[in-house]
This record gives structure tokens, sequence and C-alpha cells, in this order.
């Protein structure tokens, strides 16, 4: 069995939903490797909960429920489920709970931050999280929650599950790492360090200097770019229009 890991999805406010249909899965991937997809993970700003986007809401969900696996997803920057502290958390069999959106098919979740999941055989760090360069504009339309940093407590716990296991063999996050994030989006460097400095790119940084696994898998950037790191022995897949199809240790980018 494998996983579909997709970019930023916004509600599907940009057509994002079209990468990931039942019909555009075949056609890249081949029915048989279709039949074969256990979850969907989106790499956060999934937008599902947006306010005012009931009825669209209600057409993504339809859309979805066509296929036979659920959706999971990390926390973004920019998700609702941030600012819902009343959501129930579920046990849905990935080893940690998850929060909880939709139990009807298709059932859709949140990862929760900085906690490990095992997902078909893959022991799998969830993280989350960046920051929002729009956040002045996001608070006029109260769509901006102020934990889209991590809180102390949620970094200290992190740190202290890094002390007793730090092997991994995938990362699941929103944005990357500094210095990957500056590798790979040149614009990042040239002006804009300290005014866009974001304390979760500062954080995935010292988290990836603590840890040892396979490969990063991010969003955020809405870019498909990737990075190997030769120091790192490690690579860094951002998506956003194409997804990655990962079946055992074989990642299929399309």
């Amino acid at each position: 069995m494998s996983i579909l890991i997709s970019g930023d999805f916004h509600a599907n406010e940009d057509h994002e939903l079209f990468s990931v249909t039942k019909n555009t899965l075949i056609r890249k991937y081949g029915q048989s490797k279709y039949d074969e997809i256990k979850y969907q993970i989106i790499l956060g700003d999934a937008g599902f909960l947006w306010p005012g986007y009931e009825k669209i809401g209600i057409q993504n969900y339809a859309a979805l429920s066509k296929r036979p696996f659920p959706v999971l997803s990390v926390v973004g920057n920019h998700d609702p489920v941030l600012g819902r502290p009343d959501l129930p958390e579920a046990d849905i069999g990935i080893g940690e709970k998850v929060i909880m959106i939709k139990e009807e098919k298709p059932l859709v979740a949140y990862l929760k931050r900085g906690k490990v999941y095992n997902i078909e055989n893959h022991k799998i760090l969830a993280l989350g999280g960046a920051l929002s360069i729009d956040k002045a504009y996001q608070q006029l339309n109260n769509t901006w929650w102020k934990n889209e940093y991590w809180s102390e407590a949620e970094k200290k716990a992190l740190f202290k599950l890094l002390d007793k296991d730090n092997h991994f063999d995938y990362v699941l996050a929103h944005t990357g790492p500094i210095r990957v994030n500056e590798i790979l989006n040149p614009f990042s460097r040239i002006g804009f360090p300290l005014k866009f400095y974001d304390e979760v790119a500062a954080l995935n940084e010292k988290i990836d200097g603590r840890i040892i696994c396979k490969q990063w898998f991010c969003g955020h950037w809405h870019n498909e770019k990737y990075y190997y790191d030769q120091n790192y022995k490690r690579g860094y897949q951002y998506l956003y229009r194409k997804t990655a199809l990962l079946s055992g240790d074989e990642v299929k980018v399309l």
C-alpha cells in the first residue's frame, strides 16, 4: 500500500483540487497504483472549516469522497484548525491521535505538531506551521490565529521526545528548514530575510540537526522543487501542484 502526499489545498481556492481528483491520479500513476493508495496527506494549509466557505467545503468533501482513502493534513499557517480548540481528537490507528474534522467518508483529520505517527509502516515525524507574511490582511478578515507558531510547551515536548528517539523515516512539514528554504527560494536571500524571519523555519533547522531521516516533505512555498543535502544525506521535496506517491522506499513525483 502507498501514501499520496500533496501540497497546500487552500479549500480549493485556486483549483488545487484538480491535482488530486480520482481521474487525475489514475492518469498520473495508473489504476493499479491508484488502487494501492491508503491515505492522502496534505502538507499544510488544507483550509478545511474555512470561515464563510461552508458551501465550498461541502463541494470539496463530495469530490474527495469519490476516492476510497481518507485525508490527513499537516497543520499549516492558514488553517482554521489553529483557532478551533473545540475540535475532538481521535485514535484512527496510526499511533498518536489526530484532530478530527470529518468522520464520514471522506474522513478528514489533522496530524498534531510534534507527534510521531506510523503510517503504512513508515515512522513519520509530523511538524507544521509557518510565518504568515499576510498577517495584517488575515487579521482584518479574522482568518489569522496566533498559534501559527509553536508554543513553548510544544517545543519542549518535541525536544524531550527527540532526546529519547531521533530516528524517523520521513518528516512531514509545512515549511522547511531555513537553509533549504533559502536554497530553493532565492528571493528569500535578497533583501527579505530579516523582514520575513520565520520562527518555524528556524525551529525546523534545529530539528533537522537533531534527527536522522530519509527525506522531508514540505508545502507552503507553492512550487515543486527538490534538494539533496550531501552533509545531512537526505532530500527535501517541496510540493504544490504535483503530488508524490510514497510506496515502500520509492517516491514518485508527478
